[in-house]
């Protein structure tokens, strides 16, 4: 049975460009709204021409500005300035990723907008927010996540900050938290009242989020070590292992049940009351020397032999798999989140969902 989506009817004017806020926009257009995708004439969106190329268009802009139309419009100009106000008469939302203070001297600020539409919801992304002593700052995701004391926790091997190519301050800062704000907006306006802006600080969003590291300083007045946290690598139940043939094993059991599960498989009862539910301390002598034990345990067999033994066994033991891993196992296709999808010319690639799904 079909579904009707929930934004079907809203209409989206997106200015941004590069990843927070095409991926804000491609949210609610996966979510049913209509989003028009409004570009400069010329090169546009000048993340066309970042990351690997077939032929004419990028990857990374077909990834996250499908399900969008494309007008272009030099808002430098009276007839694009006009020509967009007219499209902000019947529209919904416009999103914006300008530095703070530029889409005023464009005419086209909060000021302006709201006076063409009173119940319109305008959103702008950047990187410290809208005022404040960073908000002209020029930044990037690792700049962001830098300044919320996430990279600090997130360390390598050696003890340095590990660069994740997963863009936490750009997507979870930024295109997440912008959803979350323009929903809210959205509905407030659906109930009766005004439209509002929006300020998303992708640096604000991180620091949100960055709960565990937070609870620490709470508790104790400072965050632990980088690398002695319980889920950063101060618990051997929930750690990383390498396999035999240099592969990885994440385990999870950070329940006293699931690790007690693993110690089974691993034929080590022993073990099942070394955790820290029972008072191991996390981060502290024994942990670290049970982790040097586990990563000798683990290294004598293979990823696939160790697979074959956990195959059943409910305690949180899941191979570390490659993208192309990911992107072909059956856990994602049962769940339709990957179409193979054609462009005009780039020809196939594969589209993934959301990962909002809505049933009847």
């Amino acid at each position: 049975m079909s579904v009707t989506l929930p934004l079907s009817g809203i209409r989206v004017l997106d200015l941004s460009r590069l990843l927070p806020g095409p991926v804000a926009s491609l949210r609610l257009a996966q979510m049913g709204a209509e989003v028009i995708k409004i570009e400069q004439p010329g090169d546009g969106d000048y993340a066309r021409a970042i990351g690997p190329i077939k032929n004419k268009v990028s990857q990374f802009f077909i990834a996250v500005n499908h399900d969008k139309s494309i007008v272009r419009l030099d808002l430098k100009a009276d007839d694009g300035r006009n020509n967009f106000l007219k499209m902000v008469r019947d529209a919904d939302v416009v999103l914006e990723s300008f530095r703070p203070g530029v889409m005023d001297k464009l005419g086209l600020g909060w000021a302006s907008l709201k006076e063409v539409n009173p119940k319109l919801v305008m959103c702008a992304i950047s990187g410290y927010g809208a005022d404040g002593p960073y908000a002209e700052l020029a930044g990037h995701d690792l700049n962001y996540i830098a300044m919320s004391g996430m990279l600090q926790q997130n360390v390598g091997a050696d003890g340095s900050p590990a660069l994740p190519n997963l863009q936490i301050g750009d997507l979870l800062g930024g295109a997440q938290q912008a959803v979350q704000g323009i929903l809210a907006a959205l509905l407030a306006v659906k109930m009766g009242g005004a439209g509002c802006f929006v300020d998303i600080s992708m640096t604000d969003g991180v620091l949100a989020n960055n709960i565990m590291p937070r609870v620490a300083v709470n508790a104790s007045g400072k965050a632990a070590p980088a690398g002695r946290d319980l889920l950063t690598g101060g618990v051997p139940c929930y750690n990383v292992y390498p396999t035999k043939d240099g592969r990885y094993l994440a385990v999870g059991a950070l329940e006293l049940k699931f690790w007690q599960g693993v110690c089974e498989v691993l034929q080590r009862p022993d073990l099942k009351r070394q955790h820290w539910m029972c008072g191991q301390e996390i981060g502290g002598a024994e942990a670290s020397a049970l982790k040097t034990e586990l990563d000798h345990l683990f290294a004598q067999q293979t990823l696939a032999q160790w697979f074959e033994r956990f195959a059943g066994v409910d305690c949180c033991v899941s191979p570390v798999l490659t993208m192309e891993e990911a992107m072909a196992h059956p856990l994602f296709a049962a769940r339709n989140m990957l179409t193979l999808a054609q462009h005009e010319t780039e020809g196939a690639y594969w589209q993934a969902a959301s990962g909002i799904q809505f049933r009847p």
